[in-house]
């Protein structure tokens, strides 16, 4: 049988797919080896089942592909991968992604496809896993395909935005403004940081709480618009039944009754003409409101206008939900025909509403003398709803082009009396075409938060996209909405350089927000420690409001487990590509991680950039995804891609002459002198000259200026503060201590070079190894460390990531010893915290001690403690000998 053994959501852009993805893990068992084609009557029986599965292309790109691959024979995951995306588009989500790929477990492939609705999408392959055994097993008939469909239907009810958001989102993305939802329902961020503006449904993040409470009071909307000269029905506000008789008694029937609170016409009730009618009325009112409105009836045609920003942007004409008899078939029956109307739908799905019945159609059955199962005669109209509202089945036809100027005047300052940035307004009239007022006509309603299904898709007349004033109220031409996202991927050197172009932009005066393994930084604050180099945390970083640039670690795991944080950058920088975390995730090889990355060098905004490493040939390779410009950084001028680059007129970033240059349409613009970026160690650090190029390229990008370039490299410090466990170096009671996070051999190779550099003496090194990588990368980090360290203490962390206890401290023992180390030099401590407190301890004045953790803020603190100790150690020492003390701590 096949099983599914897990599933996971690729939300942005991703290894396999610019559209996000449902990747589930599925595990064919006895059916690894077994073809379709093999399978007696499995292509049939699915395809009696689906008949809709015939027009799958497949490879062979053309309708029938995949009945054919199935007649030659094609694994089962290949077709659970198709038959997904079928079951969601039945369901009416258009998907069509989709491919599957072998693990490196037998039997268990990766099935990928796309999906509109995530929950759908997973259903949607679970369901197909279902089938696919239930048809294998020969139990065809326990599938219940439309029940499927209908569960998929359902869930995707739930989590689509309804129409007025849905519309209002559509014309955001086709602006290119970035479209974040909030929850499940329709709260939607539009725009990014700063720049950003909220919606939900048609109430905005300027529509003003006082108008809203306003528009809600009908007493006190009606009684302003009447100071205001604006024709409103007479009426009055009651508690009781009584008191209500007696005042429709003075209104004169016929009459209005309707809740004072209410909304989408729910409890009103109209044509009222006599007392028992109006006791219905009352209850109905009274059940949504405790306080109910009585108010003369007016003749006419329900109109509702829609300013938006001041502006009469529409109007429409509402019908009440009816049905017209045809002398055949029974009210009822004429409804349920009704509801086949593909345009018709549950709630705010679709552009109108399905028919149903409420206590309102009781009384008017009653009132008609009819029932449910009465045959209506041909022609004959019978109204189910007394308000005309769309969410009870009405219907609209738009009347725009035809509104009196003196209408669209009074429906323009009605809006602004009340104070809503978009309103809608319900007008009884005989027409809209002559002014309300000499008409007869009145306004009966303002509506805060007014839908704009009507307008977008009347049932006649020209459709109004009303969603494009809303959005140039919220974002004028020309005006920002999202910000400047800078993301940088890489082996080595993420968050280093992360770090130091989030402080570039400060320097040149940006607001930034910053993720790295370290934590989320808003304006230089942590508000969230730990590993924050996934999505989750660019999606926290993009909500901010205080941030206008964000600067985002991207780490090759966060993409795999569930893509981009963002959906594209105006800078991609790709730093380097190093064999790290093989054989995790399905990433075999070095090229595999390369396309990983390439991930984030692809993603770019049309008009920005992609900052790749020349001295990388994996990054180099990259520019064949990248669609825009590109700019290459270099430790040498002379590199021949480089020059390449710059001869065909673009832009690169080196190291020349000892400074950090830009090369730029045949011009050299020196940045700052190596010396004096005080994070490559005066020169010595040629990891961090690089990481320094390709912040000074991306920052460059983004339009900084070479002069604020320079400000931030050279104030910015190798220090707790600014490089949290990157290249601490501090000395303390005469021992150097070099604190790294440096943790495969690619990044010891870069550290242990300026280890080198830092003098020849005895040298300590406190280490251990990460359980889920090769042995052959710790041979090759061991085989490093041994030739160059005098003492090793090692020691295993608290998370073995698969690995017997003593297993890795074993191999370390071997491998070093091998690189010739010597075993009495190497010392098996009980956990970090021992193995450093034996390397202090073991360190004398000149000795240099390499502390390798990836528990930075344990780190951090301790070498704090030290310093703590050391300061206090000479201040004992001075008071006992009365003689100053010396400096016992000091950059080293």
């Amino acid at each position: 049988m096949v099983t599914l053994i897990g599933w996971r959501a690729l939300r942005g852009a991703n290894y396999y797919s610019y559209r996000p993805v449902i990747v589930l893990q599925v595990d064919l068992q006895e059916y690894d080896e077994v073809f379709t084609n093999q399978l007696e009557g499995f292509t049939d029986t699915l395809l009696e089942l689906v008949p809709s599965m015939e027009e799958h292309r497949c490879s062979e790109d053309e309708p029938g592909g995949l009945i054919r691959r199935m007649r030659e024979g094609t694994l089962l995951g290949h077709v659970i991968e198709h038959l997904a995306l079928e079951l969601q588009y039945i369901a009416g989500m258009e998907v069509g992604f989709g491919k599957t790929i072998s693990t490196d477990a037998p039997g268990v492939y990766q099935v990928i496809f796309s999906y509109w609705v995530e929950e759908a999408g997973a259903t949607a392959g679970e369901r197909a896993i279902e089938i696919i055994n239930a048809i294998v097993q020969g139990r065809r008939d326990s599938i219940d395909l439309e029940g499927i469909i209908r569960e998929l239907e359902d869930i995707s009810a739930d989590h689509y935005l309804g129409p007025s958001t849905a519309a209002i989102v559509e014309e955001a993305e086709h602006r290119g403004i970035t479209v974040l939802r909030l929850d499940d329902y329709n709260l939607v961020q539009l725009g990014e940081g700063k720049y950003q503006c909220r919606i939900e449904a048609s109430i905005t993040s300027r529509t003003s709480m006082i108008g809203v409470e306003t528009a809600g009071n009908k007493k006190l909307t009606k009684q302003m618009l009447e100071d205001a000269g604006i024709p409103v029905p007479k009426g009055t506000v009651v508690r009781r039944v009584e008191s209500a008789i007696d005042d429709a008694e003075w209104l004169d029937y016929p009459v209005v009754v309707k809740p004072h609170d209410g909304h989408q016409g729910k409890g009103v009730t109209t044509g009222i003409g006599d007392q028992a009618d109006l006791r219905d009325a009352f209850a109905r009112a009274k059940a949504v409101s405790e306080k109910v409105i009585v108010e003369k009836s007016y003749a006419g045609n329900d109109y509702r206008m829609l300013v938006v920003d001041g502006r009469l942007v529409a109007a429409a004409m509402r019908e009440p939900a009816a049905v017209t008899g045809d002398g055949e078939h029974t009210i009822q029956q004429l409804i349920d025909i009704e509801n086949r109307n593909p345009r018709r739908g549950y709630g705010h799905e679709k552009v109108m509403t399905r028919l149903s019945t409420s206590s309102v159609t009781t009384f008017l059955l009653e009132r008609a003398g009819y029932s449910l199962a009465t045959v209506l005669p041909d022609g004959e109209v019978f109204r189910l709803e007394l308000t005309a509202n769309l969410s009870t089945g009405g219907s609209a036809v738009d009347v725009t082009g035809t509104v009196h100027k003196a209408n669209r005047f009074m429906a323009e300052r009605i809006a602004s009396i009340v104070g809503l940035d978009i309103a809608g307004i319900d007008v009884i009239a005989p027409t809209l075409e002559q002014p309300v007022k000499k008409v007869g006509g009145a306004v009966i309603e303002v509506n805060a938060a007014p839908g704009l299904r009507m307008h977008l898709a009347p049932a006649q007349g020209e459709p109004r996209n009303v969603a494009a004033p809303i959005l140039e109220m919220l974002f004028p031409r020309g005006a920002p909405h999202d910000i400047g996202i800078i993301a940088v991927t890489g082996t080595n050197g993420k968050t280093t350089t992360v770090r130091l172009t989030a402080h570039i932009m400060r320097t040149a005066g940006y607001s930034v927000g910053m993720t790295t393994t370290d934590g989320i930084y808003v304006r230089d604050h942590l508000i969230a420690q730990g590993d924050m180099s996934g999505p989750y945390s660019a999606q926290v970083v993009l909500r901010d409001p205080l941030v206008d640039c964000a600067v985002l670690e991207t780490a090759r795991g966060g993409i795999l487990r569930a893509g981009l944080g963002y959906k594209t950058a105006d800078v991609g920088v790709v730093l380097n590509v190093q064999p790290d975390h093989l054989g995790l995730q399905n990433i075999r090889d070095v090229d595999e991680l390369a396309k990983v990355k390439a991930v984030v060098a692809e993603a770019v905004r049309q008009g920005g950039t992609t900052v790749l490493n020349a001295d990388d040939a994996a990054c180099v390779d990259m520019i064949e995804y990248c669609r825009e410009r590109v700019i290459f950084f270099s430790l040498r001028s002379s590199n021949p891609v480089v020059l390449e680059h710059v001869d065909r007129g673009h832009t690169a970033v080196v190291c020349e002459q000892d400074y950090i240059a830009i090369l730029e349409n045949d011009h050299f613009i020196p940045v700052a002198r190596v010396v004096d970026v005080p994070l490559t160690l005066e020169g010595r650090a040629v990891f961090n000259i690089q990481n320094a190029l390709a912040a000074t390229a991306a920052a460059y990008a983004h339009g900084v200026s070479a002069d604020e370039i320079r400000r931030g490299l050279t104030s910015f410090l190798p220090s707790p503060l600014q490089t949290p466990g990157r290249l601490n170096l501090k000395r303390i009671a005469g021992v150097d201590y070099l604190l790294d996070y440096g943790h495969n051999p690619h990044a010891y190779r870069a550290l242990l070079e300026l280890v080198k550099k830092l003098g020849d003496r005895r040298r300590i090194i406190v280490f251990d190894l990460v359980g889920d990588r090769r042995d052959e990368d710790f041979e090759a980090i061991c085989g490093l460390v041994g030739p160059l360290f005098d003492a090793a203490f090692i020691y295993e962390a608290e998370d073995l990531r698969g690995r017997a206890p003593g297993e890795l401290m074993d191999l370390q023992t071997r491998f070093l010893a091998a690189a010739g180390l010597d075993a009495a030099a190497i010392e098996r401590a009980t956990d970090e915290s021992d193995a450093i407190r034996r390397a202090t301890a073991n360190a004398r004045p000149g000795d240099l001690v390499c502390y390798m953790t990836g528990r930075v803020q344990g780190g951090i603190e301790w070498m704090r403690d030290c310093e703590e100790r050391a300061r206090a150690s000479a201040e004992a020492v001075a008071v006992v000998t009365g003689t100053p003390s010396a400096a016992a701590v000091g950059d080293a």
